[in-house]
């Protein structure tokens, strides 16, 4: 799908949508230049969609919509959670993680 805009982190009442910027890109050479004009934002910080949004006057851009679970590994027990998610999902790793975890549930 075409962008038609990008807001960074907006409030919930203000979402243009109920889609999220994953953190994923594919971007031309183009972006150099442009983050080299983007003004600072948030903390001081040049942000990448500031960045993007001044792309986007210049050239298209398009996004892809994947289905599935978002996982937010910003926030600590959520990176926690990611963890043990992923590593039961893995064949190496499930059952003897899961015996861990067992083992260490029973210890407290």
């Amino acid at each position: 799908m075409e962008l038609a805009t990008l807001v960074e982190k907006p409030a919930i009442d203000l979402a243009p949508s109920n889609l999220a910027i994953a953190g994923r890109y594919i971007l031309t050479p183009e972006i150099f230049r442009t983050i080299e004009q983007t003004p600072k934002g948030k903390n001081n910080e040049i942000q990448l969609t500031d960045s993007l949004l001044l792309l986007l006057k210049r050239e298209n851009i398009y996004a892809h919509h994947i289905e599935g679970k978002r996982h937010d590994i910003g926030d600590k027990l959520d990176y926690l959670k990611t963890t043990v998610e992923f590593a039961l999902k893995r064949k190496e790793f499930a059952e003897p993680f899961r015996k861990f975890l067992t083992d260490l549930l029973a210890a407290h």
